[in-house]
């Protein structure tokens, strides 16, 4: 079996490395568990700044970087094993101090001197001579994300993972497949349909047209779209499809824009499309990009599809999601 958080690198690294620790803690575990201590793993930070002085719970939290709810849940299993034990503050009633009791001083002279010497050996072993420039980088992964979380740093625009990928026989599935999607979802294939969708080499670029694909980062080609020669100079947008996969990450307006900019660099006049006013989505994303409703175009080329009932000419020629 492949290892798929080793696999997708950087996108999956936080749960890399929380199986990392999960790992690790449970080796630790059982060398806790074979020096006869209760404790598991993720109690022993609680412990050891204890150890030092007794704290709150919000000093807690700051001392070892975990959630209140996760300090809080320790140390009520803590205080039940006896090896921790909470009282009112001194200055404040309501503020509870937490301390070590006897037990948990003689635990964690234990694990001081049986624990935490076996461990670091061992951990020793698994860095070779790599442990400190490791730990190192952890403090700096830290820190950074002290200063700016994952999703701030994060970009905004989703447009920065997509690219044009230009048609190749290896790629002619997809805009088989994606156009399939929506047709099936929304309408009936037509006899037309099959024909283009089947031969997109013989029946669109070798006549003159084009058929481009949206790659998403991750996510592999994800929509497509073509040009097809109906003229001297005429082209027609047909077959635009975003998958359900990608929808939310501009896809379909990132193609579309590469698509208008590829018409114009072979001198479409007019550049045209028909659609069903069922593409609500699609319409409005088209008309977004400068394309207007055309009863001409209608009238001239309206009638190839049984569900054509709209028609659209872009406006700077001079005569979305789901186009026919």
């Amino acid at each position: 079996m492949s290892d798929v958080l080793s696999e997708l690198g950087p996108v999956f690294l936080g749960s890399r490395l929380k199986r990392l620790g999960e790992r690790m803690q449970a080796g630790a575990a059982r060398i806790i568990e074979g020096s006869g201590l209760p404790m598991q793993p993720g109690q022993m930070p609680l412990l050891v700044a204890l150890d030092r002085q007794p704290m709150s719970i919000g000093q807690l939290v700051q001392a070892v970087g975990i959630s209140q709810p996760g300090v809080t849940r320790s140390i009520g299993q803590l205080i039940e094993l006896g090896l921790v034990q909470s009282e009112p503050g001194a200055g404040d009633q309501r503020q509870k101090t937490v301390s070590l009791t006897s037990a948990g001083k003689a635990a964690m002279a234990r694990a001081k001197m049986f624990v935490w010497p076996r461990i670091e050996q061992a951990v020793d072993d698994l860095c070779a001579t790599g442990k400190g420039a490791f730990l190192e980088q952890i403090a700096r992964l830290e820190a950074a994300l002290a200063a700016a979380p994952l999703d701030v740093r994060a970009p905004h625009d989703t447009r920065a993972t997509l690219r044009i990928r230009e048609f190749s026989d290896e790629l002619a599935h997809h805009f088989h497949d994606i156009n399939t999607e929506w047709i099936d979802a929304m309408f009936q294939m037509e006899d037309a349909d099959r024909e283009v969708l089947n031969n997109p080499r013989a029946r669109i670029v070798d006549g003159g047209g084009t058929i481009l694909f949206v790659e998403a980062e991750g996510l592999g080609i994800v929509g497509t779209c073509a040009l097809q020669k109906t003229g001297a100079s005429s082209f027609e947008l047909i077959k635009m499809g975003v998958r359900e996969s990608a929808r939310g990450l501009k896809a379909g307006e990132y193609l579309l824009a590469a698509m208008i900019e590829r018409a114009s660099a072979l001198g479409a006049d007019p550049l045209y499309l028909l659609t069903n006013a069922r593409c609500e989505a699609a319409i409005h994303l088209y008309e977004k990009l400068g394309f207007q409703h055309d009863a001409e175009i209608m009238q001239r080329y309206g009638l190839r599809y049984a569900r054509c009932n709209v028609a659209m000419r872009h406006h700077t020629t001079s005569a979305g999601e789901a186009a026919v």
